[in-house]
């Protein structure tokens, strides 16, 4: 709060003794002092114009008629008698709330300038699909994890929201486990970017169960298993249909990282891509069981139709700098 309030101050007084003219379209207020409002605000923070002006180092007098020019110019009481203090009317706590930002901005100035004189700054905002492994994540956006400069902005949601953001523009790219589905209304593209195969792993506690006569022990071994919310499910359903197994489900989770740690805690073997093997088994301490044959894990990244791609986004996409790999 200290450097708020000098941040405060330093601006108040350069916006009383500086001589900028302001256009007369500018839509600002000019009919009050900002330092009218800045001694108000102390106030309203500190509860009483005593410890207002000790905090300020000012007389009471001089900080209770700051305050009172302010009301006057305003129209309206902001402060009430309260015990041996001040407390704010419904218009102070409008005004108070105002002051807040006000002030707070003020304070992100300094900030915003030095970044703005800085070396400039290559913003890549991307949505991630919730189903997708985290894990994974970190593997496809190797490519431009180091980028000079990269200011990455990472927004996890639901696969069809982000696909509406993305189309609005709001987002450069989408990672998901699939392609977007066909819409006319959506100038949506899907690009492959790798695929990976399905193992099952499992922590130490149910390691030898689980691998006697595996496959077949997931169906009195506990298994955890994504839900439909990720593409591979359905897929993963198909398998165990096929060994006519029918497994003994212990949990179901929409965040892939989540499904991980309770493996990892002992609460069932689960399937992950073999992608993210190495990191998987030394971050979580699960051991590979076995293979999940004939099931993949599918990434893409989904992009927008734009004559002239991002290009941390083109870095992301498969094959030579600057060429496009073929559509889904």
């Amino acid at each position: 709060m200290e450097g708020l309030q000098n941040t405060a101050l330093v601006i108040l007084e350069k916006a009383d003794n500086s001589s900028i003219k302001f256009p007369k379209k500018l839509n600002m207020s000019l009919h009050f002092s900002y330092r009218h409002l800045y001694y108000f605000w102390v106030v309203a923070n500190e509860g009483g114009m005593a410890r207002a002006a000790e905090r300020l180092s000012m007389a009471v007098q001089t900080v209770s008629t700051q305050v009172r020019e302010l009301e006057r110019v305003l129209g309206c009481v902001l402060l009430k008698p309260a015990g041996r203090g001040v407390a704010l009317t419904e218009a102070g706590l409008v005004a108070m709330r105002q002051a807040e930002q006000i002030f707070q901005l003020g304070e992100q100035l300094p900030a915003l300038l030095g970044d703005a004189l800085g070396a400039p700054r290559v913003r890549l905002t991307v949505g991630l699909s919730d189903a997708l492994p985290k894990l994974a994540v970190r593997l496809l956006m190797q490519p431009v994890m180091y980028a000079p400069n990269l200011r990455l902005l990472c927004h996890e949601g639901e696969f069809e929201d982000l696909l509406g953001e993305l189309a609005l523009h709001r987002l450069d790219v989408v990672l998901a486990d699939r392609a977007a589905p066909p819409n006319p209304n959506l100038k949506l593209y899907s690009h492959a970017l790798s695929t990976s195969p399905l193992a099952w792993y499992a922590p130490a506690a149910l390691l030898a169960s689980a691998q006697a006569d595996f496959p077949r022990s997931l169906a009195h071994t506990p298994v955890l298993l994504p839900t439909a919310h990720a593409a591979v499910r359905a897929r993963l359903d198909q398998w165990f249909e096929r060994l006519g197994v029918r497994p003994q489900i212990a949990g179901e989770f929409e965040d892939s990282a989540l499904l991980k740690t309770f493996g990892a805690a002992g609460m069932g073997v689960f399937p992950a891509p073999e992608l993210v093997h190495d990191e998987l088994t030394s971050r979580y301490g699960v051991v590979r069981l076995g293979t999940c044959a004939g099931v993949e894990d599918h990434y893409f990244a989904i992009a927008a139709h734009k004559k002239v791609l991002h290009p941390l986004v083109q870095r992301l996409l498969p094959g030579p700098p600057g060429a496009l790999p073929p559509a889904v």
